[in-house]
């Protein structure tokens, strides 16, 4: 019953106009700014933790905008799911730097996309996929009953998804070797035996070591990509940034540090626009406490109204 409604009221949506669609979702932001929720708390105390700089009073001001982008990511989903692909892709109004994966795809070594949590990366992988039909890494969802429905969608265009498993990465590996796209989300946490540990943000974080260890072992570039969602619904602008050199160091540990802080420049840039309530520090180091704890979280919750 819950995934027949969730179906019928994202295919209800879809043909919505945009500003119409974030016009909501800034309502729904609004209500996750207002009252206490899970989400609420995990932004504020990933704004407090990385950006210690900024005065309490912009940092409310972050942490309510950043709520208000994510209320836009749930209503905007509709529309990039279930409209027909040509029509998704047209809310991508600017392209800057594709020439970038152009010139890297003639080497014949594939080229790795690294999209993280940062504006509306489900229109990135849209025209990832459209346009270099893509093998995506993904993590299957909690929620089963609609994996079928968020699969179907993002592979619509041309993108394949596998999942984190041995079988999923020796399909990444094989793409590379055949000159093709692979892309994933660099700042999300890997499972126990997959990461190590480093900065983000000056915080040590539980990062993934596959796109290191991807590009150092088939040779294959490394591209950012992040799509901004412009204000007033007008659509989104798609940007292409090449990776520091850095990250073509071999050695996986140098790699990932430099993956991390180019992550960091991406969020300086449009730091609203970042998923905030994602619990990137869960992990931590042996003998330190839990940031994501209800006595830690008291302490940073008295910032907010």
């Amino acid at each position: 019953m819950r995934t027949n409604l969730v179906k019928i009221l994202l295919r209800f949506c879809a043909p919505l106009p945009l500003p119409l669609l974030h016009g909501f979702g800034v309502l729904i932001g609004w209500g996750l700014a207002l009252f206490p929720n899970r989400a609420r708390r995990d932004t504020a105390t990933n704004i407090c933790l990385c950006l210690p700089d900024l005065s309490e009073t912009r940092q409310h001001r972050l942490a309510r905008n950043s709520l208000i982008e994510a209320g836009k990511t749930l209503a905007e989903t509709s529309a990039l799911w279930f409209r027909p692909g040509h029509k998704a892709l047209r809310l991508i109004r600017d392209i800057k730097g594709a020439e970038l994966v152009d010139n890297a795809l003639q080497q014949g070594k594939g080229v790795i996309l690294a999209t993280p949590h940062l504006g509306a990366w489900e229109a990135a992988g849209l025209y990832g996929a459209a346009t270099y039909s893509m093998t995506c890494l993904y993590r299957p969802l909690r929620i089963t009953e609609i994996e079928d429905l968020v699969r179907n969608a993002r592979n619509r265009l041309g993108a394949n998804h596998v999942p984190t498993t041995v079988p999923g990465i020796r399909r990444l590996y094989k793409t590379l070797w055949q000159g093709g796209t692979v892309a994933m989300l660099p700042d999300q946490e890997p499972l126990a035996d997959a990461g190590i540990f480093a900065p983000f943000f000056g915080i040590p974080a539980w990062t993934m070591v596959l796109l290191a260890r991807l590009s150092l072992r088939t040779g294959a570039p490394v591209i950012f990509a992040w799509c901004e969602r412009l204000a007033w619904g007008r659509g989104y602008h798609l940007h292409f940034r090449a990776a520091p050199g850095d990250l073509y160091s071999g050695n996986t540990e140098t790699a990932v540090i430099a993956m991390n802080r180019t992550i960091e420049r991406l969020v300086r840039e449009c730091p609203a626009q970042y998923q905030w309530s994602y619990r990137r520090f869960r992990t931590r180091p042996a003998g330190e406490g839990a940031f994501y704890g209800d006595k830690h979280q008291s302490v940073v919750m008295q910032r907010l109204p």
